[in-house]
């Protein structure tokens, strides 16, 4: 409130209307009798210097870059255009994966997928809040930017989750980068302020996120991420990605990078899962839901999963029989994207349908309608080993043919 007689040192100079007076009796005080809106031409005359100084310094970096022989690639940074390649890239990961049916953690086959990428994107500039080892964020090709070299493309951002989702959107607005980096899911809460201002401006960062559940075992609830994608998925124009096995890793990865106007999530798990899927032809994960197993005939249970619990959902499907239906759900914002005909295609049967996923329910009524069942959390986690935490919190295939049973 400075200058503002009335207001100058108090509260109200943050939101309190000043009215026509006020404004009178500043304008005396700060010595200040030009119109509304009228610029002094002293302060144009300068400002249009200014602009004639930079005019003139543009030119020649204009120059000096067309010389170069780099103006081509700058250019080719700057517009960002990355899908196709990244997609070509990627394809060769998917095929290694589906042939070799690795049991990986999806941090390590995100990290597969890195390891690929980083030598073809120079553009790509990750990092990871003092959790590289764990995120799998740095590959061979990763050289660390330092206050002595900034030749590199990773940053050791250290233990300040906003502050690096911050520098990553500021990365991100000056054009040119593609950042990207890591911490565990439950410290999303300390960067989703960044998070969603990357989302409001539009803006491609992508955030590895690991370690997405109980499954992470026995650093416990403190660790355990529950409400974690519900509160992620709620914010408009930002992508959440929690995909099943490798195949689906990389396919989130190619969707990643094609959202040129939107931050992207990665919901990745510490423990290891197995390899689900046997083709990598089109990108599934694209659709955002999709049949990987489908029932013979009609189905009399449609069993939707994302993530870690897509095994579970599998496994129940086999106990229950061929008139099962699983549905793989890596990104529920995709989804709902979809034409109308496609998500009724998906949710609108006369199946009894259960989601599964380690975390709560909040979001998937929107799938299976508020009469449907779901196998997931209700509380916080607690500190065991994953196997041990999944049985104790019913997140089995076993209770999930239980559920079913009953409600059929």
């Amino acid at each position: 409130g400075f200058g503002a007689p009335s207001f100058e040192g108090k509260p109200a100079a943050h939101g309190a209307i000043t009215g026509d007076e006020e404004i009178s009796n500043t304008r005396k005080q700060l010595g200040w009798d030009h119109a509304p809106f009228e610029v002094p031409s002293m302060v144009l005359d300068d400002w249009r210097a200014i602009g004639a100084k930079g005019a003139e310094i543009y030119k020649a970096w204009t120059e000096k870059l067309e010389k170069s022989g780099k103006a081509d690639a700058l250019r080719k940074a700057f517009a960002g255009d990355v899908a196709d390649e990244a997609a070509a890239i990627l394809q060769s990961v998917k095929d290694a994966f589906i042939n070799d049916k690795p049991k990986l953690a999806t941090r390590q086959t995100s990290g597969e997928c890195l390891e690929k990428l980083i030598p073809a994107f120079s553009q790509m500039i990750g990092g990871s809040a003092d959790l590289t080892g764990s995120n799998n964020t740095k590959t061979k090709a990763s050289k660390v930017i330092t206050k002595t070299d900034y030749s590199g493309n990773y940053v050791n951002y250290g233990v300040r989750e906003h502050g690096m989702a911050a520098i990553m959107n500021g990365l991100a607005l000056h054009g040119g980068i593609i950042p990207y980096a890591g911490t565990f899911m439950q410290f999303a809460d300390y960067a989703r302020p960044a998070i969603r201002l990357a989302a409001l401006m539009k803006q491609r960062v992508i955030h590895v996120l690991t370690h997405d559940s109980i499954g992470l075992g026995e650093d416990g609830p403190t660790h355990q991420p529950v409400e974690h994608l519900a509160a992620l998925r709620a914010i408009p124009n930002c992508y959440v990605y929690r995909p099943c096995d490798g195949v689906e890793t990389a396919e989130c990865w190619e969707l990643a990078l094609a959202h040129k106007n939107a931050p992207a999530v990665l919901s990745l798990t510490r423990q290891g899962v197995g390899t689900v899927r046997n083709d990598a032809g089109e990108n599934k994960s694209a659709r955002g839901a999709y049949i990987l197993k489908e029932s013979n005939g009609a189905p009399k249970v449609t069993i939707f999963a994302s993530g870690s619990e897509v095994e579970i959902a599998l496994a129940a499907a086999e106990k229950l029989g061929d008139s099962t239906r699983v549905v793989s759900v890596p990104s529920m914002d995709l989804f709902f994207e979809q034409d109308q005909a496609y998500i009724d295609s998906l949710c609108k049967n006369d199946s009894v349908k259960i989601a599964v996923e380690a975390a709560v329910r909040f979001g998937w009524d929107a799938i299976i309608g508020r009469e449907g069942l779901f196998i997931g959390m209700k509380g916080f986690g607690d500190s065991a080993p994953a196997g041990v935490l999944y049985k104790h919190f019913g997140i089995t295939a076993e209770a999930v043919m239980m559920a079913v049973q009953k409600a059929l």
